[in-house]
């Protein structure tokens, strides 16, 4: 079974805690730049919303890549860099529609999320008000379902 990751920006108190936790388990720092989520902040809404790479079934940085230095893995779904391979071109970067590859320039290459390797990725471990858990990909939808749901009209006019 794959497994995404689910964020509720509801949820979120801008903590920034899965930021650390993605740095140091990436890079063994707690330097959130380096981090694979990022949490924005919409200071006027008083909002902070989490994001980070969906893992598209259809990977547009998968397919541009020009060296096929993204992989999928077969077993988590989860796109990947392989650092060895990427030659920093950044197609990938331009194909991405949500822009969540990233060119880092203190290495020459690429990063995106890869779900930490399937195992519960540090970003919904490190979460404290679960507004970022890792659930069955299959029903990354199911709370908007519910949402939307709950909208219908219990009570319509007569016909």
């Amino acid at each position: 079974m794959q497994k995404s990751l689910k964020i509720d920006p509801n949820k979120c108190t801008g903590c920034l805690q899965c930021e650390m936790a993605c740095a140091t388990k990436h890079h063994g720092t707690f330097t959130i730049s380096r981090s694979r989520i990022k949490v924005f902040s919409f200071e006027a809404e008083g909002r902070k919303v989490p994001y980070t790479c969906t893992q598209c079934d259809e990977a547009w940085c998968l397919h541009a890549c020009p060296v096929e230095a993204i992989r999928k893995d077969a077993r988590t779904g989860a796109k990947y860099v392989k650092d060895d391979l990427c030659v920093g071109c950044k197609v990938c970067t331009i194909a991405c529609p949500f822009g969540t590859v990233n060119y880092v320039a203190a290495t020459g290459k690429v990063q995106k999320c890869d779900l930490c390797g399937g195992d519960q990725p540090a970003c919904a471990q490190a979460c404290p008000t679960g507004a970022i858990t890792y659930v069955d990909a299959d029903w990354t939808g199911l709370d908007r379902m519910r949402q939307w749901a709950g909208k219908t009209d219990t009570n319509p006019a007569a016909v």
